[in-house]
């Protein structure tokens, strides 16, 4: 792990500004996290929408060309979209590497027999709609463990309730992790309190959430916080690269995802779709270099976590209900 600076990180222009006699801000000390990863880091690294083998190795070999460290590769599509064999191979290339594998349960609510989702309310959104929705990603769930998969990304609470039960009761393993999607993340402290007892071992947030959103976050929960530093257009297209040393200040422990505005949807993915898939997996690369230049260029690259690392640590759970 990097030792985190013992000195605040240069904020952007602050030199400049005040070689004019622009008053800036003062930052408030108090509104720094005050939690880590067990491994002492303060932020580790995602790169999603890695739709499949083809996809990740892209993503490898541009790792290694723009020396992108990678803590984290997640999915979208969902386990149902890759066969056992492609599903293999994904895991084990990642786990050459010491890179964890996140791949997405479902069924989910845009991608049923559902019409409330393609309205303008949006209706319950990427939720399992009923029992065999659910028993759907159950199913997703042992197969893709089986297959040693050691993150599922979820977005429905139920199901997240059902997988935390389910590892509990050692249905599954004790040491898989659940993450909790963007498209249903919390929005305010309360809500990230109540993923977090349902048994999400990291959760993604959306992109729009103010700097005070994170420290009022921070002061309730330690779980583990997922954040697009460039968030997808369908979830608002949102760009923070400038604020990501504040964002991991206020927000650590804090996985930078390193999504991808203005390009094409990819879900779910399918040969037709090889071309955008891989293009937009080198982009997502280069986005985290750009991110993390800019991190070293403010003096706040260190505190990031070792490679490999994957320990959510010790969280607040729910009681699981005796018999389950």
């Amino acid at each position: 792990m990097t030792e985190p600076s013992l000195t605040l990180p240069r904020r952007p222009g602050l030199t400049a500004l005040d070689r004019i006699g622009h008053p800036s801000p003062v930052l408030d000390p108090d509104d720094a996290s005050p939690h880590t990863f067990p491994d002492g880091g303060t932020w580790r690294t995602e790169i999603p929408s890695v739709e499949g083998p083809e996809a990740l190795a892209t993503v490898l070999k541009e790792s290694a060309r723009l020396d992108v460290p990678v803590h984290r590769i997640s999915q979208g599509s969902g386990v149902w979209m890759l066969t056992d064999a492609e599903i293999t191979e994904m895991v084990e290339s990642c786990a050459e590497r010491g890179i964890e594998l996140c791949l997405f349960t479902g069924p989910r609510g845009t991608w049923d027999t559902g019409a409330a989702t393609r309205t303008d309310s949006g209706g319950a959104g990427l939720r399992a709609r009923g029992h065999d929705a659910l028993a759907g990603c159950v199913e997703d769930a042992l197969r893709a463990t089986e297959l040693g998969v050691t993150c599922l990304l979820v977005a429905d609470e139920g199901v997240l309730w059902t997988l935390h039960r389910m590892r509990t009761a050692g249905a599954l393993p004790a040491t898989t992790t659940f993450k909790v999607s963007a498209l249903i993340g919390p929005v305010n402290p309360a809500s990230y309190g109540v993923f977090e007892q349902l048994g999400a071992d990291s959760l993604n947030v959306p992109s729009d959430l103010s700097l005070d959103h994170f420290t009022e976050i921070r002061r309730v929960s330690r779980a583990p916080l997922d954040l697009y530093v460039e968030a997808p257009d369908d979830l608002g297209g949102y760009v923070r690269m400038y604020e990501a040393a504040e964002l991991i200040r206020r927000g650590a422990p804090l996985y930078l995802k390193f999504g991808l505005s203005r390009s094409p949807g990819i879900y779910p993915y399918g040969a037709q779709l090889r071309e955008t898939a891989l293009a937009t997996a080198r982009e997502r690369v280069r986005r985290g270099r750009l991110a993390l230049d800019l991190l070293a260029r403010h003096g706040a690259d260190g505190g990031m976590s070792p490679l490999g690392s994957r320990d959510p640590g010790v969280l607040r759970r729910f009681p699981v209900p005796e018999g389950d």
